[in-house]
């Protein structure tokens, strides 16, 4: 597919991106501004990308719990804009270079399709719980902050041919670093801001790598990945130790990235096993403690609708009947019994 720079830089995809961008955002007092004068604004960052005047500005940092501590950065609402802009076109020619098994931030997949599949795969190795199911989990060490920009601009020169494009890309790579400040022949630019738009994609463009060796030179079938957490399935407790040898040094010397040490199990099924906030079992999935109160915590505080709605829509997706229905009882007892009903909930 040809990646054109022209296409990124039209006044159609500028449009078609704004309003993507627009939705849930109306009400933010700097999305108001910008769309005062959204023509003008449009127009004025057009000419910048045409003339190659284009400067990304600067991010706002802000924490979040989700449930542990994250550190967002939010770019201008300029800069987003052309986010939306270059995802647009990028995203449909990089979504089919990936591997089936990737989950995170990819149309028809998340979170849920991951646990389904992890579930499928436990059964297929274990030959329906008749044998012992190993499985390896990792977890790469601060992900976002160690994406290295040098490696990943040296994977999007590979598949794309438009140097305006490419040029496009650096200056919204180079836009953030969460390298030291240390100017020198031994400094490596490295880091994603985890507030972008574009992040989501590259860090799947760059992780892509990885997952094309799991596949086709490990030769790995059981394998799922989601964002920076994956696992490995097998009958056979010391194929996976050997396996973990290859992980470490492929992702170290192609990607300069290292795993997180206290992160790195082989347990089997039976035992339980932790991903993507539920423990697995051969035949069940309980929500992970920590999920657990970090829900319990946001409900006790001002839920809105969609709170509640997104709290029962996650607890629906294990075996939480108990914890749904102690949910459902305090929210019946509470002021928020309105909430209930416009959710059609059944609390009998």
């Amino acid at each position: 597919m040809d990646i054109s720079y022209n296409t990124i830089i039209s006044t159609d995809n500028l449009l078609l991106a704004w309003k993507e961008f627009l939705k849930g955002k109306k009400n933010k007092k700097d999305v108001q501004e910008f769309q005062m004068n959204l023509m003008d604004n449009i127009i004025s960052l057009q000419n910048d990308l045409t003339s190659k005047t284009y400067s990304h500005g600067g991010y706002t940092a802000f924490n979040i719990s989700d449930p542990k501590p994250r550190n967002i950065h939010k770019a201008t609402v300029r800069d987003r804009l052309l986010h939306h802009a270059i995802y647009r076109i990028l995203y449909p020619y990089f979504d089919t270079q990936f591997i089936h098994d990737s989950y995170s931030c990819r149309k028809w997949k998340g979170t849920h399709r991951a646990l389904n599949r992890f579930k499928d795969f436990g059964r297929k190795v274990s030959k329906n719980n008749t044998r012992q199911c190993w499985i390896l989990k990792c977890d790469v060490r601060k992900f976002f902050a160690s994406i290295d920009h040098k490696i990943l601009l040296e994977i999007l020169t590979y598949h794309i041919l438009d140097k305006d494009t490419l040029w496009l890309l650096n200056q919204v790579i180079s836009s953030f670093s969460s390298s030291p400040l240390i100017y020198d022949i031994s400094y490596i630019k490295k880091g994603l801001p985890l507030g972008n738009l574009t992040s989501q994609l590259l860090v799947n463009i760059y992780m892509n790598q990885f997952d094309q060796y799991v596949k086709h030179r490990l030769h790995q079938k059981y394998y799922i990945r989601y964002a920076d957490d994956f696992v490995f399935f097998s009958h056979n407790k010391h194929e996976l130790h050997n396996l973990l040898q290859y992980i470490v040094v492929n992702l170290k010397e192609r990607l300069n990235l290292t795993l997180h040490p206290n992160k790195i199990h082989i347990r089997t099924l039976s035992s339980g096993v932790d991903f993507l906030g539920w423990v697995h079992f051969p035949h069940h999935r309980v929500l992970r403690t920590v999920a657990k109160r970090g829900m319990l915590k946001g409900l006790r505080g001002s839920p809105t609708r969609e709170t509640i709605q997104s709290c029962l829509g996650l607890l629906s997706h294990g075996d939480t009947y108990e914890l749904r229905n102690s949910i459902k009882v305090w929210l019946y007892s509470s002021p928020l019994r309105g909430c209930l009903d416009l959710l059609h909930l059944d609390l009998r």
